[in-house]
């Protein structure tokens, strides 16, 4: 069976797990109607429009 000959330093493992826990940056895109940013697939929360109708009704 195969076993370590030394023990892996924390630095070592550190180094190894450093690229798991980046995180990313939330996808957003242009609201056609009021150009506001708002995530894909979503009723925008400035105007209220969703694909090209307006499903909430907001004050201006």
């Amino acid at each position: 069976m195969a076993v370590p000959k030394r023990k892996v330093s924390s630095a070592r493992q550190n180094k190894r797990r450093s690229n798991v826990w980046k995180l990313e940056a939330p996808a957003l895109s242009k609201c056609p109607q009021c150009g506001d940013y708002k995530a894909p697939h979503r009723v925008c929360g400035t105007c209220g429009f969703y694909n090209g109708r307006q499903v909430i009704k907001k004050e201006a």
